[in-house]
């Protein structure tokens, strides 16, 4: 086991990346402070979109087992913002859960969501260094796919997503890493990535608050609740191991809202130390 060494990014206090723990507690312990109001599931192998306002929260859900699922978000009012997954990485961990934040690209910087319940929090780190709603990898795509099969196929995460997105407008050069939803992952002895069984069961969800309004994706993976290979010489099709995900939005009371407010992108006006010469005729 390798010695302990700090994070790298160290916030200062009373900095913007201070969380207001109370606050988003709040909304997790009372659920009578919401009211439903849009549902649906997501088909295996498939993708869907949805906007979300600023200040409701939405759950991804896993209402018949476990099932992975390949999440985008975007400023639902400017698709140029969207997850920066590598810099979430950094500030949050390789991992998410309770009370971490998803944050956006340059130069917006700015949590797009925070996350305010996890059911599978507890999993932890399991004894192959395995942690749950992963940041570390990224979507399947039918391009690797290509190349490690020779084979085409239409379904992949980021297939999906990018049906999903079309009628919001946007394209596959829209589709971005993702949050793998229920997902455990981690690097194994050689650096290198591996995928586990999802442990999600039937009830458990991932709750996010909406700190702008949001455009979120989500698809089904092809590859089910990853119990099975799905490359190199033990590949199987799991399309047996494969479930639908629910999505539940909901609108919070007035009262659990109180204090809270929508965050500006970043200060940062500096110009990268450039300036700005003006033409010889307006000197």
């Amino acid at each position: 086991m390798f010695k302990h060494y700090p994070a790298a990014y160290q916030p200062s206090p009373g900095t913007a990346f201070e969380v207001d723990k109370a606050f988003y507690d709040r909304i997790r312990h009372q659920p009578e402070g919401r009211t439903l109001v849009e549902a649906f599931e997501v088909p295996i192998r498939t993708g869907r979109a949805w906007q979300v306002p600023a200040d409701h929260v939405f759950r991804v859900t896993a209402p018949h087992g476990p099932q992975v699922g390949d999440f985008n978000v975007w400023n639902a009012q400017d698709p140029r913002e969207r997850l920066w997954a590598a810099r979430t990485r950094q500030l949050q961990g390789a991992h998410v859960s309770t009370h971490d934040r998803l944050w956006s690209n340059l130069p917006f910087l700015r949590p797009l969501l925070t996350i305010t319940d996890d059911t599978l929090a507890s999993y932890g780190t399991d004894e192959h260094g395995g942690r749950i709603h992963d940041l570390l990898g990224t979507r399947c795509d039918p391009y690797v796919n290509k190349l490690l099969t020779g084979e085409d196929f239409h379904h992949h995460c980021h297939s999906n997503l990018t049906r999903a997105v079309l009628p919001h407008g946007l394209t596959e050069f829209d589709v971005h890493d993702v949050l793998n939803i229920f997902q455990v992952t981690g690097l194994n002895e050689d650096g290198m990535y591996f995928m586990k069984a999802c442990p999600a069961q039937v009830g458990d969800y991932l709750e996010f608050f909406a700190e702008i309004d949001v455009l979120c994706a989500l698809s089904t993976c092809p590859g089910g609740d990853l119990s099975v290979a799905l490359w190199g010489p033990e590949k199987q099709d799991p399309l047996s191991v494969c479930r639908p995900l629910g999505v539940e939005v909901y609108r919070l009371s007035p009262e659990l809202l109180d204090g809270w407010r929508s965050p500006e992108r970043a200060p940062y006006r500096g110009n990268h130390g450039l300036e700005v010469v003006k033409p010889a005729w307006e000197r």
